[in-house]
């Protein structure tokens, strides 16, 4: 099996692909989850607001699976708590399914959101998932305790409901290297320039994009999961027409410094309908995002524009007491999410679910990825090998459910733990640095260390903890190959680093992988 796309979906597949013995390579452009899979709001959800799209079915498969992924992968996934300040001038969104009915029904309603409904929206959230480990839905009194401080006056009563929070970037490069050590051969900075079916087969030449090396595999199926690219590698690489395909929206986000004291997220709704949240974020930062805005081709740079930056602030600032402009942004990012092209009338309509067909007519089978969210990848991949058994037979059943990720082996609620062991075994680390190397890298953290027994041991300092031994870590084990690769993605210690921090530690890499 070739797959073409390091994104979330095509190394999800990859990894299931390889834990059931086929021999599979992985085809990247670029570096893992360098596009939409790293531009995400980082959040495993089950998408509170799809239910007002009568999503039913997406929202109830998402939430079953929050639980099964923060099982797996404790160290990048963790449990939070979101807070829905509820008043009177809510509206929804014009148009969806939930305001019509509401509208027929109750015309006096007419585009409000009522607290009822509200309330039986976190009902069905809260029981459609069979929620084990998640807390239920409570109301808040925002007059008492840190969650109102940071909230206009106005604003007396929430509901508090949980989520969780994931690594997205991180959730690729693990996923990758389970799938190499699974026996997967993981190609990066490697593009499929063509592929045709030939004796059966499909021939695929592959393309080096640093020394323009090529080469040609052989595969007897094809996974096309390239993201906003999946039309363009159909129609110019594996020239296959098909009436389906991808509608791309771009998601935009703000990082600012920290706005309010407190590990809990906020779920705003605006009198445009829509919503955005504000997430504490690396510790000292706040996210904000995201927007919902089509994007016309996927060769076009995603990038926050001055208008979404605004939008974004103006729609905070309707929420906190303390007004933030675009001088208060630290970084912005965005990406262009390939959802399925359903015909829908707004890109916020468009559905969040996926659709896989598989096209054979022709000999050689090529399986397409059309859309997906990143709290349903593993169930996708799950899909994608049903589909592939038929070209597979005697293929091994779904495993995945429940197999921790590269570093975690270990309980949801363990992370203190394995943070006091990691500082008891490695003194020199403060309380800071160690928790930043468990989330990132979990039991594997002491792996990533050493036998260092002070901090000049680990090598070259790079600035904000990250040191040379790290930086040969993500080299030699999770792919990364620039800069860029390390403090964006592998992490986000570019928030705290400097330009000139960042030029020297591509410079070091660039030298070393010279060697």
């Amino acid at each position: 099996m070739l797959i073409i796309g390091g994104g979330v979906n095509g190394c999800g597949i990859a990894r299931d692909a390889a834990g059931r013995g086929l021999s599979v390579v992985l085809a990247e452009m670029n570096d893992l989850g360098w596009a939409t899979s790293s531009a995400s709001t980082k959040l495993f959800h089950g998408g509170l607001r799809y239910l007002e799209y009568f999503e039913v079915s997406l929202v109830r498969k998402a939430l079953i699976e929050r639980e099964v992924l923060l099982q797996a992968m404790p160290h990048i996934s963790w449990p939070m708590r979101f807070i829905l300040p509820y008043h009177k001038d809510m509206r929804f969104e014009a148009e969806t399914p939930v305001s019509k009915l509401l509208s027929f029904v109750m015309p006096w309603m007419r585009g409000r959101r009522p607290a009822w409904l509200i309330r039986l929206g976190l009902f069905f959230y809260d029981t459609l998932g069979g929620r084990k480990i998640l807390p239920a839905t409570t109301t808040l009194d925002l007059r008492e305790g840190p969650e109102g401080a940071p909230l206009d006056d106005k604003f007396t009563k929430a509901y508090e409901y949980s989520d969780c929070w994931i690594e997205d970037a991180r959730l690729v490069v693990l996923n990758a290297r389970d799938a190499q050590d699974r026996g997967a051969q993981i190609l990066t900075r490697t593009k499929v320039t063509a592929a045709h079916r030939a004796e059966g087969l499909w021939a695929v030449t592959l393309q080096d994009v640093r020394s323009g090396a090529e080469r040609v595999v052989r595969a007897k199926m094809l996974v096309n999961a390239g993201g906003p690219w999946v039309g363009e590698i159909l129609q110019d690489r594996v020239h296959i027409d098909t009436n389906e395909g991808v509608r791309l929206v771009r998601g935009s986000h703000i990082v600012t410094k920290k706005l309010f004291d407190h590990d809990k997220a906020y779920f705003f709704q605006g009198g445009d309908g829509r919503i955005i949240f504000a997430i504490p974020y690396e510790g000292e930062f706040t996210l904000i995002g995201t927007t919902d805005q089509d994007h016309g081709s996927p060769e076009e740079p995603a990038v926050c524009t001055p208008e979404e930056q605004q939008y974004l602030c103006d729609f905070a600032n309707g929420y906190f007491k303390q007004d933030i402009t675009r001088e208060d942004i630290v970084w912005t990012f965005s990406g262009v999410r390939p959802l399925y092209d359903d015909g829908a009338s707004s890109a916020t309509a468009a559905t969040r679910d996926y659709k896989l067909n598989v096209k054979a007519e022709l000999g050689a089978p090529v399986l397409n990825v059309f859309g997906g969210k990143i709290t349903t990848y593993r169930r996708l991949a799950e899909r994608a090998m049903e589909k592939a058994a038929v070209f597979f037979p005697g293929l091994r059943g779904d495993w995945t459910a429940g197999v921790p990720l590269p570093g975690g082996d270990f309980p949801v609620d363990g992370v203190a733990e394995l943070q006091a062991r990691l500082r008891a075994e490695y003194p020199f680390l403060d309380e800071a640095w160690a928790g930043r190397l468990i989330r990132a890298y979990g039991t594997e953290a002491g792996a990533v260390l050493g036998d260092a027994q002070a901090a000049d041991d680990l090598g070259r300092d790079f600035g904000a903890t990250l040191s040379e031994r790290e930086v040969v870590w993500l080299m030699e084990k999770e792919f990364a190959l620039s800069a860029e690769d390390v403090v964006w993605r592998r992490n986000k210690l570019g928030l705290r680093m400097t330009a000139e921090q960042i030029v020297a530690l591509d410079d070091w890499m660039r030298a070393r992988a010279e060697r």
